[in-house]
């Protein structure tokens, strides 16, 4: 159901890093906050296109993916959105808590497996702090004069960020608060396949699977995903979204050792059964950065130049996939016994 990827750019080198200033702070909604991130120097910011995301370095193993909500045309300041989450891993804890004005942080990035496609027309779905990647894309469709619609739902209006914005898109934005309207009605606007139209959705996992299975009878390439949590069979060699090019099954593959050639030096690297491919990098002295470590983010992207990955991950689609040039190095490993990886 994915489409073909739309990045058109060829496998990634070291990510770039900038020390970036905390500008603002900024209650959006209940237990939201934006963030308004400049360069610490000054400088002017790398342009990006809505989808992308970029990693705030906020403390020694605490990198965090954030996806950016502001204008893309704007080249001196970022803007993305955090949700207090009291059972997450402690990025969103510290930001909330403990994350001030002023406060200057190392971002790398911009990054984007989340772009908007070509369509005739398009149909946004957001759940809660999934609204952040695809506000951006709510202007971007307008500016090439293609009709969209948003549907957007959250516990409660008071939970729902940037309502304030959404507010200028008058009828083609609907509101859904849980507890005014129910669940969303994915039936409703997913019941009859569109020709044609462009469906992207963001949320928790609950809210892409159902997505998920309602697209199954649209064309191929009309659903597109980003998750915040692995999908259900990411760690299995089958990971969401599903297509062309989805990875082994483990139980026929295996999780068998391998080994990983540096590119740069041609250094061999063993990877043994249970371990994964970044841990097995970073024992034996790599300094290599990783955010969520379960396939979702794409921090950890690494370029192949050499055998075929075991893709695992929630990030790919399968036209990246089938080229197998980059990999997410937590979670995939390999269908042959080595890689070449560009390190």
């Amino acid at each position: 159901m994915t489409v073909t990827t739309q990045r058109g750019r060829p496998a990634p080198g070291p990510a770039t890093a900038r020390a970036m200033r905390v500008e603002a702070k900024t209650p959006l909604a209940d237990d939201v906050v934006a963030l308004t991130l400049v360069p610490a120097a000054g400088a002017v910011l790398p342009p990006w296109e809505p989808g992308a995301h970029v990693d705030l370095h906020l403390g020694p193993g605490l990198i965090r993916p954030y996806s950016l909500c502001g204008d893309p045309a704007d080249r001196d300041r970022w803007r993305v959105a955090v949700l207090r989450e009291p059972d997450g891993r402690g990025g969103s804890h510290f930001v909330h808590s403990a994350l001030a004005v002023g406060t200057e942080l190392t971002v790398t990035g911009p990054r984007n497996h989340f772009r908007l496609a070509g369509a005739d027309r398009y149909l946004f779905i957001a759940g809660g702090i999934g609204i952040t990647p695809i506000l951006p894309m709510l202007a971007e469709a307008s500016r090439r004069g293609r009709p969209w619609r948003l549907t957007y739902g959250g516990r409660r209006r008071a939970s729902m960020a940037f309502l304030g914005e959404l507010a200028a898109w008058d009828e083609r934005v609907t509101i859904c608060p849980q507890d005014e309207c129910g669940l969303l009605d994915l039936g409703a606007l997913l019941g009859t396949p569109q020709p044609g139209t462009a469906v992207y959705c963001c949320g928790p996992g609950p809210l892409l699977a159902a997505a998920e299975a309602r697209c199954a009878a649209w064309p191929p390439g009309t659903l597109h995903v980003e998750r915040f949590t692995p999908g259900a069979d990411a760690a299995g060699g089958t990971s969401a979204p599903m297509g062309p090019g989805a990875a082994s099954d483990p139980a026929a593959g295996g999780d068998s050792p391998l080994e990983v050639e540096l590119a740069s030096n041609g250094r061999v690297i063993a990877v043994p059964c249970g371990t994964s491919v970044l841990a097995a990098l970073r024992g034996a002295g790599l300094e290599l950065l990783s955010s969520c470590e379960e396939g979702t983010c794409g921090t950890c992207e690494t370029g192949v130049l050499g055998g075929v990955p075991d893709h695992r991950d929630s990030v790919l689609e399968p036209a990246e996939r089938e080229a197998g040039d980059i990999m997410m190095i937590c979670v995939s490993r390999a269908q042959t016994p080595r890689l070449v990886l560009d390190l």
